[in-house]
C-alpha cells in the first residue's frame, strides 16, 4: 500500500514538473516579469496621487492648485493602459529567447499581430455644442465612429488575454520557421542585426497574413475584432471564475501543495492566474476613477487581486511561514529549529522563505503539511471576508514590490486597516503553527539526543 501511494505521489509530482516546464507557461511567466517596471513605477505615481490619508488631496490642492495631480494621473494612465502591449511584446520575446532565437524580432511581430486583431476604431459621442461649433448648425448629440485610433480600453486590462494568445502564437510560429530554416539566409559577413531582420521576413509574412485572416473572419462573421471576441467569451468568464470564494481558496491551495512538493508553486500558479488578477486590479481602478460606490461585486468590483495574495496570504513567502519562525523562536528547544529560524527570520520579513522551506525542511515534511496549507487559506478567508463586508475597499492599480515588509505594504495599499489585518493574520499564523512546531521540535530533539549519544 505504501509503495502504491509513493508511486501515485511520484506520478503527480512528475506531472506538475512537466506542466511547470511547458514552453508556453515559461514564456508567460517570463513575459509578465517585463511588465514589472511599468506597473511598479505607475503604482508609485498613482499612490502619490491617492495617498490614503484624510485631507491629503485638499492639502495638496491648497499648495499646488486644483489640478495638482494631472501629471501623476497621466503617468499611471500611460503605464497601466498599455499593459496588453507590453505583455504581447514580452511573451513573444521570451518565447523566442528561450528557444535560442532572436527575441526582439518575435516580440515586435507579436506587437504587430496584436494590433492587427484589435479594434482600430471607436465610437465617440459628440454633444450638440461640439457639432454646432463644427458645422454651424444645432443638432442633437450623435455617436460618431472614429477610425484610425487604438482605444486604450483594449491596450490595457481588457486586451491582456488577447495579447497573451498572440504572443504565444507568434512566438511559436517564429521559432518554428527559424528552426526549420524558413528564412532568408544572409552571408556570414553580414552584421547580426541585418541578418535577424531578414530572417524575420518569412515568419513575419506568415504571422501578419494569419492575423489579417483572423481579423477579417471575426469582423465579417461576428462584427467585432478578435480581441473584443476573446474578451467577451474568454476573459470575462475566467475573471468571474477566479474572483470567487472557491477560486481564491483553490489558488492558495495549489500554491502551498506544489511548494510542499518541492515545486515553486507561486511561479506555476501565478503564471496562469496573474493575467486575470491583474485585469481585476485595472478594472477596479477604472471604477475608482469614475467614482463608483459602494465597492461591491454588484457594481462591477473584483475582490481577488494580486495584492491580496502577495501582501496578505504570503507576505513572508508561500505558507505564511512567519508563523512557523516566530513560534519556533518562542517555543523550540532543539538546536536545529532555533538555528534555522534565526537564519530565516530576516529573509522571511522580505518574503523570502526558501531557507526554512528547504532548511527545516518543509518540503515533503508530513508534520508541516497541514499548517503550511491551512494558514494561507485562513488568511485568504479573512481578506476576502474583509472586502466582502466593506471593512476595506477592493485593491486598485497600486502595486508594491513583493519584497516589501508587512505592515508597510499594508499601509501603502489600504492605510491602517490593511496594516492591522496583516498583524492579525501574522498572530493567527503563529497560533496555527504552534502545535506543529512543538511536534517538529520534539522530533528534532530526539534526533539531536540520539546523535549526541552516538558520539
Amino acid at each position: 500500500m505504501k509503495e502504491k501511494m509513493q508511486a501515485i505521489g511520484d506520478a503527480m509530482l512528475n506531472g506538475f514538473m512537466k506542466f511547470a516546464s511547458l514552453k508556453a507557461l515559461v514564456a508567460l511567466k517570463d513575459g509578465f516579469i517585463l511588465t514589472m517596471p511599468a506597473t511598479l513605477i505607475g503604482s508609485l505615481f498613482l499612490l502619490i496621487a491617492n495617498i490614503p490619508i484624510t485631507g491629503y488631496s485638499d492639502w495638496m490642492a491648497g499648495i499646488f492648485g486644483d489640478e495638482w495631480n494631472i501629471g501623476l494621473n497621466q503617468v499611471s494612465a500611460a503605464t497601466f493602459n498599455i499593459l496588453a502591449i507590453i505583455v504581447a511584446v514580452g511573451i513573444g520575446y521570451a518565447y523566442a529567447r528561450n528557444e535560442k532565437c532572436d527575441g526582439i524580432s518575435a516580440g515586435l511581430l507579436s506587437l504587430v499581430a496584436f494590433f492587427i486583431v484589435s479594434p482600430s476604431s471607436m465610437v465617440m459621442s459628440l454633444d450638440k455644442d461640439t457639432l454646432a461649433a463644427a458645422t454651424d448648425t444645432t443638432k442633437h448629440a450623435v455617436d460618431v465612429d472614429v477610425s484610425g485610433v487604438f482605444n486604450q480600453t483594449w491596450t490595457g486590462s481588457n486586451g491582456i488575454i488577447s495579447a497573451i494568445i498572440m504572443g504565444l502564437l507568434v512566438g511559436w510560429v517564429y521559432t518554428a520557421c527559424i528552426k526549420h530554416d524558413l528564412k532568408i539566409k544572409m552571408p556570414d559577413a553580414v552584421p547580426a542585426g541585418v541578418t535577424n531582420a531578414f530572417s524575420a521576413l518569412i515568419p513575419g509574412l506568415f504571422v501578419i497574413t494569419g492575423s489579417a485572416i483572423l481579423y477579417h473572419l471575426c469582423k465579417g462573421f461576428g462584427g467585432v475584432s478578435l480581441t473584443e471576441l476573446i474578451f467577451k467569451i474568454l476573459q470575462i468568464p475566467l475573471q468571474s471564475l477566479t474572483d470567487t470564494w472557491a477560486g481564491a481558496i483553490i489558488i492558495i491551495l495549489l500554491m502551498s501543495v506544489l511548494f510542499w512538493c518541492g515545486i515553486h508553486g507561486a511561479n506555476v500558479v501565478s503564471g496562469v492566474v496573474t493575467p486575470l488578477l491583474l485585469a481585476n486590479t485595472l478594472s477596479n481602478q477604472k471604477l475608482f476613477d469614475a467614482g463608483v460606490a459602494p465597492y461591491t461585486k454588484a457594481n462591477g468590483f473584483h475582490y481577488l487581486t494580486p495584492q491580496m495574495i502577495d501582501c496578505f496570504c504570503k507576505f513572508s513567502g508561500v505558507g505564511l511561514t512567519v508563523g512557523l519562525l516566530v513560534a519556533a523562536l518562542l517555543f523550540a528547544k532543539s538546536e536545529q529549529m532555533r538555528t534555522v529560524s534565526k537564519l530565516s527570520i530576516v529573509p522571511g520579513i522580505f518574503g523570502i522563505n526558501e531557507p526554512v522551506i528547504f532548511g527545516l525542511p518543509i518540503v515533503f515534511n508530513p508534520i508541516m503539511l497541514i499548517p503550511f496549507i491551512l494558514t494561507p487559506m485562513v488568511a485568504m478567508i479573512i481578506m476576502y471576508g474583509a472586502v466582502s463586508i466593506g471593512f476595506i475597499a477592493p485593491f486598485g492599480a497600486v502595486q508594491v514590490p513583493w519584497t516589501t515588509p508587512p505592515i508597510i505594504s499594508g499601509f501603502i495599499l489600504g492605510g491602517w486597516k490593511c496594516a492591522l489585518l496583516q498583524i492579525i493574520i501574522a498572530v493567527i499564523a503563529v497560533f496555527i503553527y504552534m502545535p506543529f512546531v512543538k511536534m517538529q521540535d520534539k522530533v528534532c530533539l530526539e534526533q539531536e539526543q540520539g546523535d549526541e549519544e552516538a558520539k
